[in-house]
C-alpha cells in the first residue's frame, strides 16, 4: 500500500506536549495520528463529540448585552422584571 503525507500546522507547545505524551505511551506522533485516522475511517465519525458553543455566550452577543446594560445604567432605557414560573 502506498503511503501519503498529511501536513497540519499546530501550536508549537501543543506539538511538544503531544510528542511527549506519545513517547510516554510508547508511540511515535506519526503512529498516534495513524491510529486516529484508522478509527475515523473504521467508524465513519470523529472519536469525540463536536458541538457548537451556545450562541448566547458569543463575543458579539456579550458585547451587545454589555452595551445594553451600560445604556440602562445611563438611564437610556427601561428595565423590566422577568416573569418567573412561580407568578
Amino acid at each position: 500500500m502506498a503511503l501519503a503525507t498529511v501536513t497540519s500546522r499546530v501550536d508549537e507547545l501543543d506539538k511538544a506536549t503531544f510528542d511527549d505524551f506519545c513517547s510516554s505511551v510508547g508511540l511515535t506522533s506519526s503512529a498516534a495520528i495513524n491510529m486516529y485516522v484508522k478509527v475515523v475511517v473504521r467508524d465513519r465519525k470523529l472519536p469525540f463529540e463536536v458541538k457548537q458553543v451556545d450562541p448566547f455566550f458569543s463575543a458579539a452577543n456579550q458585547a451587545h448585552l454589555l452595551k445594553s446594560i451600560q445604556q440602562l445604567n445611563e438611564g437610556k432605557g427601561t428595565a423590566y422584571e422577568l416573569i418567573g414560573d412561580d407568578e
